[in-house]
């Protein structure tokens, strides 16, 4: 018999490609760093397969000794984009309002850029929406370290046992075990990715719509 599953306490989320989309941005902001950094760029389809650490953890392997340079150049190129396109993901908002209502402790543990992070929460209009904003370079290591997390859970009461951690990838069901969350897989993403053969989610759910409804039922 499965044991039943306890409603959480706490539900943590990635940004990226969870809440907003922004595969687009990302991709053309790389692109452009490749470029000047003498590289040749990514297709969109390996950008979507390769992009999931922070800048600090994913460019010294990529740029070497000019990672540093290459991570001014992205964030200028991001930056002077990624307002203009910015979206909700689908059913995002709802879902965010509903669980609000549900008196559920709501945060993001990102690895974009804390300040990028917070200012395109700002632009949705969502900062009230989470008790915490965690971005890279906001805790002494980003994820997959459980560093973040636990800074999203700082002063909450709430053990990372009652926590869900909601993304898009397997370095974010990596960070759930990591931290001892339940880690729900949100979207279409392959589960046939080796990567998700180490790092499986504990929950596999279409979008955000569905998201509200199975917390919902629990």
């Amino acid at each position: 018999m499965t044991a039943a599953v306890a409603r959480p306490r706490a539900l943590l989320f990635d940004w990226d490609n969870t809440l907003v989309d922004s595969w687009e941005t990302i991709h053309e902001a790389l692109s452009q760093t490749f470029a000047a950094m003498g590289r040749e760029p990514w297709s969109l389809q390996e950008t979507k397969l390769r992009v999931a650490k922070s800048l600090r953890d994913s460019f010294p392997p990529l740029f070497g000794e000019r990672w540093e340079e290459a991570r001014r150049r992205y964030l200028d190129a991001f930056t002077a984009i990624h307002l203009a396109r910015l979206r909700a993901m689908a059913g995002a908002a709802e879902m965010l309002q509903e669980l609000a209502g549900g008196g559920f402790y709501l945060a993001v543990v990102s690895n974009k850029t804390g300040a990028v992070l917070r200012r395109e929460a700002e632009h949705l209009g969502w900062t009230a929406r989470f008790s915490r904003l965690v971005g890279a370079g906001d805790a002494a290591l980003d994820k997959p370290a459980a560093a973040p997390m636990l800074l999203a859970l700082e002063g909450s009461g709430i053990a990372c046992d009652e926590a869900w951690y909601v993304g898009d990838t397997a370095l974010d069901m990596e960070c759930a075990r990591n931290a001892g969350c339940r880690g729900v897989l949100l979207g279409a993403r392959a589960l046939e990715e080796d990567s998700f053969a180490r790092f499986p989610p504990d929950l596999h759910l279409p979008g955000c719509a569905a998201l509200a409804r199975h917390v919902g039922g629990l």
